[in-house]
């Protein structure tokens, strides 16, 4: 009986010490187009889904865009339906390798890092390359990134009449907490 409790004790101490899979489906994606002297133009998406397979340094978020939460509904309803076309392009997904990561490195003081990957957004691909700052947190691993999105890179247009209104350059912050 001890010989077997103590095996299980081991199996699942190793279990947890060998986790290579870190998750979340409540990171935060914020992004902000605004441009001086017009009405501000930011959204919050806080249901963002990050997976970090720690063996193999890949990073993988996934933002269902409809998730995006706007002050004005109207704003949403443009965005939704104008720009993004969420009913076509229902998600965004990046996914990258995250440079020179050792999982044993990763202690409460931030670390940057460099993320090379690929952005798929409104049925485009593009390679991008981001910062990210990793740190261990007693909930699991942090990671915050921010990121420039250029609106022609991925075919989205903007409508002439508000086109001086709108950033043409979205800043995009990440930030979540995988367990």
């Amino acid at each position: 009986m001890k010989k077997t409790t103590l095996l299980i004790l081991l199996f699942t101490a190793f279990s947890i010490l060998a986790q290579d899979k870190f998750k979340t489906s409540s990171a935060v994606v914020n992004f902000q187009a605004s441009v001086p002297f017009f009405e501000e133009v930011k959204a919050v998406n806080k249901l963002a889904i990050i997976v970090l397979e720690s063996h193999s340094s890949t990073l993988v978020c996934t933002v269902v865009i409809k998730d995006f939460q706007f002050k004005m509904d109207l704003m949403q309803e443009h965005f939704n339906e104008n720009y993004i076309e969420s009913h076509r392009y229902p998600k965004a997904v990046f996914k990258g390798k995250i440079q020179k990561f050792d999982l044993k490195e990763v202690t409460e003081n931030e670390k940057e890092y460099d993320v090379v990957g690929k952005l798929y957004l409104h049925g485009k691909s593009r390679a991008i390359s981001v910062k990210a700052l990793i740190k261990k947190v007693p909930d699991g691993i942090q990671i915050i990134s921010n990121f420039p999105i250029s609106v022609a890179d991925f075919n989205i247009e903007i409508p002439y009449i508000v086109a001086n209104k709108i950033s043409k350059t979205v800043q995009t912050d990440l930030s979540g907490i995988m367990k």
